[in-house]
């Protein structure tokens, strides 16, 4: 092959249009010229996104592939003279709020000479404040409420309800949650987040919403309106271990069950159970809301009684057109004589029937309602015969609390919220609602429980009273994360 010597420096080249070497060549011309070699990279702290201008705020991690598109259209404009051949991120130290970017490009100079060179752009990350982290911040500024009520004195659906929420991470969205009285309210930035929320309420428990809309502003010249939107939810008022009184005609249509029920559990639905029978129903949002009813007494009513005499009933006949009989290990229908441990120096004792004879053996306490000695004002159960009314209804078994809250080795999450008038009655409220978690599987199926590592149970033989207890199996180990940026980031991470 034929060389020929540089024009400049009378090196030995292989010929080229412009008759130069590389070296002098690149003296001559810099074909990086017009290319920024350091650029602004605007970064929102609170959510960690990345600008990408005009207006959109995009998730990027380090070094990944959608960093390096936002980054190489940052320079798009300058580049529109020389072919991108090659780009790739050189390693910065993550606080550095530095990223490098090394480029390959080609350019044609001097009658047609291609020249390739390589160089490094440095990208510097300031921090700015998304329009979303904004309206968090100023914690007032929302478009939708969404809220929330039960009127009931428990709170027990609504400790259900935060798990549920929790598990399927829809706090994330909200700029503020506020508890009040009978309920919480939930505030969000956009009508679509509230939506949502609605959505999820009305699949998960029974209730009824209202919509309504106020205008804020609206400009005349371009016809935009701005509302605030506002969801009301209803949710039923009636809770785990309440005892209702069903109208006859809702009675009937549940399979000719007896009116006097107790609710063994709130999911989507409310599910009853007849203990005189163990007849079983459920009774959806819109059911409840055509045919209403309340419960008859509050938990703070619940009485105890000492079991006397128990028969377990083997063969019950139905009667006609009669709906599902629970089945369940967890109930056997019994007949049970019982007495009030409060009126243990007198002679007077109840019979009634259970749904709990496989729990209940002569010498437990129960906890149940006593129908006999209390005056009732219920439209269902004032027009019922009196024979038909029973004079105990048995709700739960009764365990030692402080000896079940010592051996609870596992935890729940909680929703960071505003707290108004807080009530003293709030710690027992939900230590009932722990300990109807150990009661009930179903109900634990949709809840994250989580191993608590501060507690150490402490097992002995004498400790056993048989309380339900939640398995190793069903607990999650509690997340605890730790990325590159360290303490601060694992915070941010682990809400």
């Amino acid at each position: 092959s034929e060389y020929i010597l540089c024009c400049t420096c009378g090196v030995p080249i292989a010929p080229n249009p412009a008759n130069m070497c590389v070296a002098c060549l690149r003296t001559q011309v810099d074909i990086s010229e017009g290319i920024p070699k350091q650029v602004t990279v605007h970064f929102c702290k609170q959510c960690e996104r990345y600008l990408q201008p005009p207006a959109t705020w995009v998730q990027c991690a380090l070094e990944s592939r959608e960093l390096l598109a936002l980054c190489l259209k940052k320079l798009k404009s300058s580049m529109s003279k020389v072919r991108l051949i090659d780009a790739g991120f050189l390693w910065t130290e993550p606080h550095s709020k530095r990223i490098k970017m090394k480029l390959t490009i080609q350019k044609e100079v001097m009658n047609g000479a291609i020249l390739q060179q390589v160089f490094v752009v440095e990208f510097v990350i300031q921090s700015q404040m998304c329009d979303d982290c904004h309206r968090v911040e100023a914690k007032d500024f929302w478009k939708a409420v969404v809220q929330v009520r039960q009127k009931t004195v428990h709170k027990k659906t609504f400790y259900y309800l935060e798990q549920l929420i929790l598990k399927h991470k829809l706090h994330q969205n909200a700029l503020n949650i506020k508890e009040i009285h009978e309920g919480i309210d939930f505030y969000y930035g956009s009508k679509q987040h509230a939506q949502k929320m609605v959505d999820f309420l009305q699949c998960t428990v029974p209730c009824r919403s209202k919509a309504s809309q106020r205008l804020i502003s609206h400009d005349i010249h371009s016809n935009t309106y701005n509302y605030k939107s506002t969801f009301s939810m209803e949710i039923v008022p009636v809770c785990k271990d309440n005892v209702v009184c069903l109208s006859p005609r809702l009675a009937q249509s549940l399979g000719n069950m007896g009116q006097v029920c107790v609710c063994i559990r709130v999911t989507s639905t409310i599910h009853l159970i007849d203990p005189r029978t163990l007849q079983i129903a459920e009774v959806d949002g819109n059911t409840y809301w055509r045919n209403p009813f309340n419960g008859l007494f509050n938990p703070s009513q619940l009485e105890e009684f000492i079991v006397m005499d128990t028969d377990i009933i083997r063969d019950q006949k139905l009667g006609a057109g009669a709906g599902m009989r629970s089945n369940k290990v967890r109930h056997t229908l019994a007949e049970v004589w019982v007495q009030k441990t409060s009126e243990m120096n007198t002679s007077q004792q109840y019979h009634c029937r259970t749904f709990l004879g496989h729990l209940l053996n002569i010498g437990d306490l129960v906890l149940g309602f006593d129908f006999a000695n209390s005056n009732i004002n219920d439209e269902y159960l004032n027009k019922m015969n009196p024979h038909h009314v029973p004079d105990v209804v048995l709700i739960k078994k009764s365990y030692d609390r402080s000896r079940r809250v010592k051996r609870r080795n596992w935890k729940l999450q909680e929703m960071a919220r505003d707290r108004e008038g807080m009530d003293t009655d709030d710690e027992r409220q939900y230590q009932d609602f722990l300990e109807d978690l150990e009661e009930d599987e179903a109900l634990r199926k949709n809840v994250n429980i989580f191993r608590d590592a501060s507690k150490i149970p402490v097992e002995s033989d004498t400790d056993d009273d048989g309380a339900p207890r939640v398995s190793l199996a069903e607990m999650l180990e509690e997340l605890s994360l730790t990325d590159a940026t360290g303490g601060e980031g694992a915070d941010m991470m682990t809400d």
